[in-house]
């Protein structure tokens, strides 16, 4: 089914926005992995409303519960469920939305699919239903640090509409990237985006933008050749979290416009280690990891909730308007960084598993 992802760590995310809440159902971590709630909270802090003044007011702990699966602070091998109740859900405040589509939401599309859903905050297509993955993620990390303790996962937000911000993909920190509310390693850039985002908001506008991505310590060999490569898994996983757009990895469409010899990655011997001297390819070819850092771009989209009328349709096929209520980023960058390095996570611990499955036994 669609709520589903992985081979072997699966997971299977369940929930609406403004229901009783909700969570995730991870199968295939393995057993005597230490694991806590408190490993958990951390990323879901990351992710969650209310956290800064560039964010949605909704005010959410998204405490979670873990359910099953472990034993002593430790895996057991067996499914592990995870739980975080909806607080401060308020589905009367979407009463109108019912029964009129709000502009570039999945409201109509669910109706046309299902004949059914749930109005409130867009219910299962709301981001809210990302808690499920970045806590499942959580775990994922866990798994990575105990077999290849050298990976690291870590995007930020590289432009906020017009604005881009100068980062290092090779030497920025997860220090620098926590040290502004919008998740950029480039301070300046930090404090324009901050102003454009509270303009934007105090419009009752939205904006979008891009956040870039660096995997570095991959060992090379994970991915599978034809469909299942590591690029393409990305890119399914990136363009599954809500309001993206866009997906690019290594030169991405500016490789385009170079030509073959410009762009080739040359090998070279490191010492006992296969290295390219460039890394056009974003450290994977062929579908595979090559040992070079894998970094790629993922493009949001401005909020589609904006606080103003606009021409939309009833659920009986009639022209109206409709102007936006409840509580909404205005930007959902900041609060997107983490569930993209959550979503990176989850596909690299099921590659290593297929990996080390396939090519280790």
């Amino acid at each position: 089914m669609s709520s589903q992802l992985g081979q072997l760590f699966r997971i299977s995310t369940f929930g609406e926005s403004h229901g009783g809440g909700v969570g995730v159902i991870i199968d295939g971590c393995p057993p005597l992995i230490p694991l806590s709630e408190d490993d958990l909270q951390f990323e879901l802090d990351r992710r969650r409303p209310g956290q800064s003044e560039v964010t949605t007011p909704r005010n959410e702990a998204d405490t979670c519960e873990i359910l099953s699966g472990t034993y002593e602070g430790q895996t057991l091998g067996s499914p592990i469920a995870i739980l975080v109740r909806n607080k401060d859900h308020r589905p009367e405040a979407y009463n109108e939305m019912a029964v009129k589509y709000r502009p570039s939401h999945a409201d109509y599309t669910y109706d046309a699919k299902f004949g059914t859903r749930n109005p409130a905050g867009g219910g299962r297509s709301s981001a809210r239903e990302t808690i499920g993955r970045v806590a499942a993620a959580a775990i994922a990390k866990k798994v990575l640090a105990h077999f290849c303790p050298k990976l690291e996962t870590l995007a930020w937000v590289k432009s906020i509409q017009d604005i881009p911000a100068k980062v290092d993909p090779l030497s920025v920190t997860s220090a620098e990237i926590e040290s502004n509310i919008v998740r950029t390693g480039d301070p300046a850039a930090a404090e324009k985006m901050i102003t454009r985002i509270k303009e934007v908001r105090s419009e009752g506008n939205s904006i979008g933008g891009t956040i870039e991505c660096v995997i570095r310590g991959c060992p090379p060999g994970l991915g599978e050749p034809v469909f299942d490569r590591l690029e393409a898994d990305l890119a399914k996983a990136m363009l599954s979290i809500p309001a993206t757009k866009g997906f690019e990895i290594g030169s991405g469409f500016a490789g385009t416009t170079l030509k073959g010899s410009e762009h080739n990655d040359h090998f070279y011997m490191d010492g006992e280690t296969v290295r390219t001297k460039t890394n056009n390819s974003g450290g994977v070819q062929g579908g595979i990891s090559n040992g070079e850092p894998i970094l790629f771009r993922v493009a949001f989209k401005p909020t589609a909730t904006i606080m103003s009328t606009q021409p939309t349709v009833s659920k009986d096929k009639e022209d109206t308007q409709l102007k936006g209520r409840g509580r909404h980023d205005a930007c959902v960058l900041p609060r997107a960084v983490p569930i993209v390095e959550a979503m990176t996570n989850l596909i690299l611990v099921d590659h290593l598993l297929r990996h080390r499955a396939f090519c280790e036994s």
